[in-house]
């Protein structure tokens, strides 16, 4: 079984702008790139998975989703960095496109993008990461029993927030993904002590 490092996107990887419904709006964090080829060098996978109700909203097609996620990963790949996977929960519950108009398990919190991405590429989810800025991040993480990490980028500082009203506590705060990165590379070491 193979370790992973689950990533948020908006808000994480690059600037949450909303809804982008064209690549040209999506802005990469530049300190995303290194903590990718920092995960990369180390042999642990990493899996986007993202909640993205602009499809079920009606504000982009899975079409344009899918340009958007192959140029992000081509960004990353001509920077050495690559994204292994990135699974995305496209719905709404109040969607006028039957659908995409459901309650789903692969929206964050919900494990399901998590699950698949463990059952098509032999991840041991217990033993992974999750990396993101909201809350459904960090209780997504704990819900498939990983390493939660919020980062401060994005809604980071407003999660926070709400994680310490209901007495939640991230594994670890980050200022941002880079931070993330040597963060989790520092916990793999010690639990190889």
């Amino acid at each position: 079984m193979k370790k992973a490092v689950f990533l948020d996107r908006d808000g994480t990887l690059n600037v949450d702008v909303g809804y982008p419904s064209r690549y040209d709006q999506i802005d990469i964090y530049p300190q995303s790139f290194e903590a990718v080829r920092k995960f990369n060098r180390e042999g642990l996978l990493v899996v986007v998975v993202t909640n993205q109700s602009g499809v079920g909203r009606g504000l982009l097609t899975e079409d344009d989703l899918q340009d958007i996620h192959a140029r992000l990963s081509a960004a990353f790949s001509r920077r050495d960095a690559r994204l292994d996977a990135i699974y995305y929960c496209p719905h709404y519950v109040h969607s006028a496109d039957r659908r995409y108009r459901k309650e789903c398990d692969c929206r964050k919190p919900q494990p399901g993008l998590a699950r698949r991405a463990a059952a098509d590429l032999g991840i041991d989810l217990g033993s992974s990461y999750m990396i993101g800025d909201k809350t459904e991040d960090v209780l997504l993480g704990r819900t498939i029993g990983a390493v939660s990490v919020l980062v401060l980028t994005g809604s980071g500082r407003q999660s926070l927030s709400q994680l310490r009203e209901q007495k939640i506590n991230p594994s670890h705060v980050a200022s941002d993904i880079l931070e993330a990165a040597d963060w989790i590379l520092d916990e793999e070491k010690r639990r190889l002590r």
